[in-house]
C-alpha cells in the first residue's frame, strides 16, 4: 500500500516519489553528510586509495543516513529496497558494457592494437610543433587505453623529459600532456568515466560519446591552435629522442598497420548504430583472433605454454579478457602502459555504481530527490541556470570530496530528475558531468587526480593549470553551448 504522505508523478514513464512532509533541509541532510564523509575519507584518511572500497562504503553510509531521515518521515524499509532494486536494474546495460570494455582492453593489448597506436603516435613528434604533438600523442594513447593516468605515467613522463631537453617550460609540456590525456579519457569508450557519466544520467554510452563531440571537438581544436601558436613563438633546440621507446615496442610486439582493421570494424559497427554490447563483443573477439595471429609468443607466455595449441591459445585470450595481464618490454617507462585488468579491472567502477545506486534509490524512496528537484526548478528560470548549477556542483564536489568519480556520481544522481523535469535528454546531463566533473579534477592540487598528475609528471598543479587548456576550456564551452541553446537535446516523448 502506498504511504498516504506520498504522491507519484510520471516523467518519461519513470515514477517520481514525492513526500509532502519532507522539508528541503531534511532532503539535503544526507547530501551534506555524504560530502563531509567523502571529504574526510579522501583528504585525511585514504587519499588515492579511497576508490579501492572506502568511498563505496561511504556511499552506503550516506544511504543509511537517508534511510534514517526516511524513517522519521514514515517511509517503509520495503519501499526503500524496492527503489534500490529499480535503480540497480536501470544500470544493468552500463554494468555489462563496463565488463565488455575490460575484456576488449585486454585483447587489444595482447593483440598489439594498442601498442601499434602508440608506436605510430610517437613518430609524429617535431620540435617546432612539439606541444601540439604532445596533445595529439596523448590523445591517441588515452583514447586507445581509456586512461589519462596511465598515459601521463608512461608517455607523459617521456614527453616531459623531451620537452625539458628542448628547453620548453615544464608547465607548458605538462599542460599539453594533460590536455591530450583528458581528451582521450573523456571520449574513449574504454574509459570508466565515459561509462560512468551516462550510467548516472540514465543515458547510453555511444549516444553520450556522440553528443560530447559537439563541445569536445571545438575545445580540442582551440587547444591545438593555442599550443601551435605557442610552439612557433618558442626557441627550441635539439631533436627528441624516442628511438629507445620505439625499439622497446617493436621488440615486444609485431607492429603492423593491418591491426588497425579491428578498430576500424568496431568504429564501422558504431557508426551503423549497432548496439554497444554487440559492437564491443565483436571488437573483443576480433582482438582475440588478431592476438593469436599477430602475437603468438605473447599468447603462449600468458598461457604459460611453450607451444601454440588450441588450448594454450584459449587460455591466453581468456586470461587477457578476464584478469590482469601485462607484457614486459625493455623500457621500464612503457611497462605500466602495457598492462590491463581485463573484466576484473572494471569491478571497482561497477562497485562504485552499485553503491551510488543504493544511495540514489534511498534518496528517491524517501522523496528527497523529488524535493530537491522541485527546489532546483524553482530557482532556475532558464535552462542555462540548470546547466550552470550542474557545472558548479561538479567543480565543488571535485574541490570538497576531492575525487573525480564522486564529482560525477553525486551530481549525476541529484540532477537527473531536474533535467527530466525540464524536458532535457540525459545526454545533456552526462555531457555536462564530463565537461566539468571529469576534466576539472586535475586542476585542484589536493584532488586525487591533481595530486597524482602533479606527482607523476613532477610539475606542480599551479605551474601546469593555465596550460591545461582543454581542461578549463571545457567548463566554459559547455556553458556557452547552454547559454546559446546549441545542441540541447530534448526528451523524446514515448507512448
Amino acid at each position: 500500500m502506498e504511504n498516504k504522505n506520498f504522491t507519484s508523478s510520471s516523467s518519461q514513464n519513470e515514477k517520481i516519489l514525492e513526500n509532502k512532509e519532507l522539508s528541503i533541509w531534511e532532503a539535503l541532510i544526507p547530501i551534506i553528510i555524504l560530502i563531509g564523509m567523502l571529504f574526510y575519507n579522501v583528504f585525511y584518511a585514504f587519499g588515492d586509495d579511497a576508490l579501492s572500497g572506502s568511498n563505496q562504503f561511504i556511499l552506503l553510509l550516506g544511504a543509511a543516513v537517508a534511510a534514517i531521515v526516511g524513517f522519521f518521515n514514515n517511509v517503509s524499509y520495503k519501499q526503500m529496497i524496492e527503489e534500490i532494486s529499480k535503480n540497480i536494474k536501470s544500470t544493468t546495460g552500463a554494468l555489462l558494457i563496463l565488463l565488455m570494455v575490460g575484456s576488449l582492453a585486454g585483447t587489444w593489448l595482447v593483440s598489439g592494437i594498442i601498442p601499434t597506436m602508440i608506436y605510430y603516435g610517437l613518430q609524429i613528434l617535431n620540435p617546432t610543433i612539439f606541444l601540439a604533438a604532445c596533445v595529439i600523442i596523448c590523445a591517441i594513447i588515452s583514447i586507445a587505453t581509456g586512461s589519462s593516468w596511465t598515459t601521463s605515467a608512461t608517455v607523459g613522463i617521456a614527453l616531459i623529459g623531451i620537452g625539458d631537453t628542448l628547453g620548453i617550460s615544464l608547465g607548458m609540456t605538462a599542460g599539453a600532456v594533460i590536455s591530450g590525456a583528458y581528451f582521450g579519457d573523456k571520449m574513449s569508450p574504454l574509459s570508466d568515466t565515459t561509462n560512468l557519466a551516462p550510467a548516472m544520467a540514465g543515458g547510453e554510452l555511444f549516444s553520450h560519446i556522440k553528443y560530447m563531440t559537439y563541445t569536445t571537438v571545438p575545445t580540442i581544436v582551440i587547444t591545438l591552435l593555442v599550443f601551435t601558436i605557442i610552439g612557433f613563438t618558442l626557441d627550441t633546440s635539439g631533436t627528441p629522442e624516442i628511438s629507445s621507446q620505439l625499439e622497446a615496442i617493436d621488440s615486444a610486439f609485431t607492429i603492423t598497420p593491418w591491426l588497425f582493421v579491428v578498430p576500424a570494424i568496431v568504429i564501422g559497427l558504431i557508426v551503423k548504430k549497432t548496439p554497444p554490447l554487440i559492437a564491443l563483443l565483436a571488437g573483443t573477439l576480433l582482438g582475440a583472433i588478431a592476438a593469436i595471429i599477430a602475437q603468438p609468443d605473447i599468447i603462449m607466455q600468458i598461457a604459460g605454454s611453450s607451444t601454440l595449441t588450441f588450448n594454450s591459445a584459449y587460455i591466453g585470450v581468456m586470461k587477457a579478457m578476464t584478469v590482469d595481464t601485462a607484457v614486459e618490454t625493455t623500457s621500464k617507462e612503457l611497462n605500466d602502459l602495457f598492462s590491463s585488468g581485463g573484466m576484473s579491472g572494471m569491478l571497482g567502477t561497477i562497485w562504485l555504481i552499485v553503491c551510488a545506486m543504493v544511495f540514489g534509490g534511498v534518496m528517491d524512496a524517501i522523496g528527497a530527490l523529488a524535493r530537491i528537484s522541485k527546489a532546483l526548478l524553482g530557482l532556475f528560470d532558464s535552462v542555462f541556470g540548470l546547466f550552470a548549477s550542474t557545472a558548479l556542483s561538479c567543480v565543488v564536489l571535485n574541490a570538497t570530496a576531492s575525487d573525480q568519480y564522486l564529482a560525477i556520481v553525486v551530481p549525476g544522481r541529484m540532477y537527473a530528475k531536474a533535467f527530466k523535469d525540464k524536458g532535457l535528454a540525459p545526454e545533456n546531463l552526462s555531457r555536462t558531468l564530463e565537461d566539468t566533473g571529469t576534466v576539472t579534477s586535475v586542476l585542484i592540487p589536493y584532488n586525487t587526480c591533481g595530486a597524482y598528475q602533479s606527482g607523476v609528471l613532477g610539475v606542480p598543479v599551479a605551474d601546469y593549470a593555465i596550460y591545461a587548456i582543454f581542461n578549463w576550456l571545457s567548463f566554459f564551452m559547455t556553458l556557452i553551448f547552454a547559454a546559446f541553446r546549441i545542441k540541447i537535446k530534448q526528451l523524446q516523448e514515448t507512448r
